[in-house]
């Protein structure tokens, strides 16, 4: 009769890791059935998903509600924001072109440190991911309501368009625009990336159409005092900015889908992250320059707002608003796409329900992304955009720390791994990124962390109940039975 190794100890599940040549030899396929994914993405489709995921809500909404904590400086907190993502992204580079796969950061983690933390790096993610395109949606939903006013003079009941909480009881058009993005990721990922690819072609066009218009009534008295809050507001500013850069990493998730991952997914990350915060620097001197900062206190779209202020034209902003319908609605179809390879990746390795790993015949995980979808769209309905950036941040810097370190762990314990791309100044960059996340995390408020720290204690909850039991990795080996004597 076959016997079986002994299980291992706790201490050695939580820190199993799971071979880079096994993680890539598993790229592409299903928890059942013989579909695969489809390698339909060139670099081009990659640079676009991660500036699709990133160019939105962050630069169209938030800034509004940053300029009110850091001042004219808020543009100080752009490139803090955006040096503490390069820092990231470089890692992420590295990561993607040694390893990749759909998994994302989360795969980096189970890699590199182990099963614990890459399941609570995944976990993060599933924050980071799921409310950032809630918190898309609802930027979404005061556009919808902004453009309806312009040009019908209407206002739509503030009981459809605005969460419980904010006035209303349910925000229609956020929980729409991820229906929406659910119906075209059902059909496939190439469909999905030509649709971005011409929302992010919108969304630049846009946003050159703010600048040229803002710099016409620029004031270089506007910004003085440049930093009224002084550095504590700028970088509490960067910490909520943060989460305008998040999507840089979306390219990392389509490893499966790419034609040449090893290749394009590092020239994608940097080239998409080089594009955003030299866009984002150059919008926030725009709108700062053209009315002083206390202007924007309570302004929800402030970008549209100068834009009619100035021009003294209403069609301006109506054709502003409706780009940004379109920009904000790429960055829903991005991210929930990013969300839904990651949960794949998870429930490949059995740290989620087999159900979220299922392709269709199309190669195309369907009930995963309606299932997540679903979920996205009721969080988008019901939850504060407010409440909602600031737990994405929390999230994402959470798993950006995590990919640093993971570069690190893969340097020593992998040197022989085949790199398209090498972090410079190693180790100096990947722990200056580590150290950069955790600055920016400690200046999120209390009640961000204690949300944070709730959700971080039911993952571990669910992995030491589900999760390290139906690992793949915990499936024991059969050894061969002793002869008899």
């Amino acid at each position: 009769m076959d016997r079986t190794t002994p299980r291992p100890g706790l201490r050695a599940q939580l820190l199993r890791t799971k071979p880079v040549d096994q993680i890539v030899s598993e790229a592409g396929h299903g928890t059942g059935g013989p579909a695969s994914m489809r390698r339909s993405l060139g670099l081009w489709q990659l640079t676009a998903l991660s500036i699709g995921a990133s160019l939105g809500t962050g630069i169209f909404v938030v800034l509004g509600e940053s300029v009110p904590l850091a001042g004219p400086a808020v543009v100080v907190s752009f490139v803090l924001a955006g040096f503490t993502a390069l820092l990231s992204a470089l890692s992420y580079a590295e990561m993607a072109g040694a390893v990749p796969v759909a998994g994302s950061s989360y795969s980096y983690v189970y890699a590199t440190v182990g099963e614990f933390a890459g399941w609570l790096c995944g976990w993060c993610l599933l924050l980071e991911y799921g409310v950032s395109v809630a918190a898309v949606a609802v930027g979404w939903g005061q556009y919808v309501a902004d453009v309806v006013h312009a040009v019908s003079g209407l206002t739509l009941p503030a009981w459809t368009v605005q969460p419980p909480g904010s006035g209303g009881v349910v925000n229609l058009p956020a929980a729409l625009v991820v229906v929406g993005a659910v119906l075209l990721l059902v059909r496939g990922a190439q469909e999905s990336a030509a649709v971005n690819a011409a929302m992010v072609v919108v969304k630049l066009v846009v946003l050159a159409l703010f600048c040229a218009v803002a710099f016409t009534a620029f004031r270089a008295g506007n910004l003085t005092p440049f930093a009224p809050l002084g550095a504590a507001g700028a970088t509490a500013a960067a910490s909520r900015l943060f989460f305008s850069y998040i999507g840089f990493d979306a390219a990392s998730t389509a490893g499966e889908e790419a034609r040449d991952p090893r290749r394009d997914l590092p020239r994608a990350i940097v080239l998409s992250l080089v594009v955003i915060t030299a866009i984002y620097c150059l919008v926030a001197l725009a709108a700062v320059g053209a009315r002083r900062w206390t202007w924007f206190d309570g302004v929800e779209v402030a970008l549209v707002d100068i834009l009619r202020e100035v021009t003294g034209q209403t069609w301006v902003g109506v054709v502003f608003s409706a780009g940004a319908l379109v920009s904000i609605a790429s960055v829903v179809l991005t991210v929930l796409y990013g969300q839904t390879r990651i949960l794949f990746s998870m429930a490949r390795d059995g740290l989620a329900p087999a159900l979220f790993g299922r392709l269709d015949r199309r190669g195309v995980p369907v009930l995963n992304t309606v299932v997540v979808g679903g979920a996205v769209a009721v969080l988008a309905a019901l939850v504060p955009l407010g409440a909602l950036a600031d737990a994405t941040s929390i999230g994402s810097l959470a798993a950006f720390a995590l990919v640093n370190v993971s570069v690190v762990v893969l340097r020593r314990t992998r040197p022989d791994l085949p790199r398209t791309f090498r972090v410079p100044l190693f180790p100096l960059t990947p722990l200056l990124g580590a150290a950069m996340c955790v600055l920016l995390a400690l200046n999120l408020g209390t009640g961000t962390w204690i949300a944070f720290g709730a959700w971080t204690l039911v993952g571990v909850a669910v992995h030491l109940g589900y999760g390290r039991h139906r690992s793949r990795l915990a499936v024991p080996a059969p050894v061969p039975a002793r002869e008899p004597r």
